[in-house]
């Protein structure tokens, strides 16, 4: 496929994919035209890239859909100034678009081959403002708050530990549940000790490796 063809397949993602799931964000939008999801997808699937597909990565893993990652990026509101945390780095198509749209990430992978080759795809498009880690994030990472923090696998209950990496207006995209129920949820921190939560939509997600059964966080 030429990269005329590989455009007009982005353009065609975001007008029948992402479009018609309610993003209507610009920013999200140019983002998302920007940056070529070609160059972030195995070898092997490069011509799979705008599908509406889960994209396996090795490992058992795979990568969102289109649809999924241009939700995620809008239910945040990532702004210039705001540092994000990602748990679960996996191509690092997700994180090349938070950092286009954010001041710097953290992103986190349990696989440290996936960390080596989100560093180069991450280098050959000159973005900079990443700090890429590997490690088991399944509980929590750091002791930082974050103004948004994206889990891109499913967990069975929210712990609360990770709202409480929030800063105060901060967000938390999440989806909690167990098949055949899951649901993509925003958390906001409102206060010291308060939060919101909106229900965004249902899906299926991949469960975070490692996750055990914490105590479910009440809001």
């Amino acid at each position: 496929m030429s990269e005329m063809s590989f455009e007009q397949a982005r353009f065609n993602m975001i007008e029948q994919q992402i479009r018609p799931w309610e993003v209507l964000d610009q920013q999200v939008l140019d983002v998302m035209q920007q940056t070529p999801r070609e160059d972030f997808v195995p070898p092997q699937y490069r011509l799979l890239a705008y599908a509406d597909v889960a994209i396996p990565l090795g490992h058992g893993q795979f990568m969102m859909l289109p649809k999924i990652e241009a939700r995620l990026l809008q239910a945040l509101g990532i702004q210039p100034t705001e540092r994000v945390l990602e748990v679960g780095t996996g191509s690092a198509y997700s994180t090349a678009c938070l950092a286009r749209l954010g001041y710097s990430v953290v992103s986190v992978d349990i696989f440290p081959d996936f960390i080596q080759a989100a560093q180069r795809k991450l280098s050959a498009h000159r973005i900079k403002n990443v700090v890429l880690h590997s490690g088991d994030a399944a509980q929590s990472w750091g002791g930082q708050r974050y103004d948004a923090i994206a889990i891109t696998g499913s967990l069975p209950t929210l712990p609360e530990r990770w709202p409480q990496q929030l800063t105060i207006g901060g967000r938390l995209f999440v989806v909690v549940g167990e098949l055949p129920v899951m649901e993509a949820l925003l958390i906001t921190r409102l206060g010291e000790h308060e939060w919101a939560t909106d229900s965004l939509f249902d899906t299926e997600l991949p469960p975070l490796l490692n996750v055990t059964r914490p105590v479910e966080f009440v809001f």
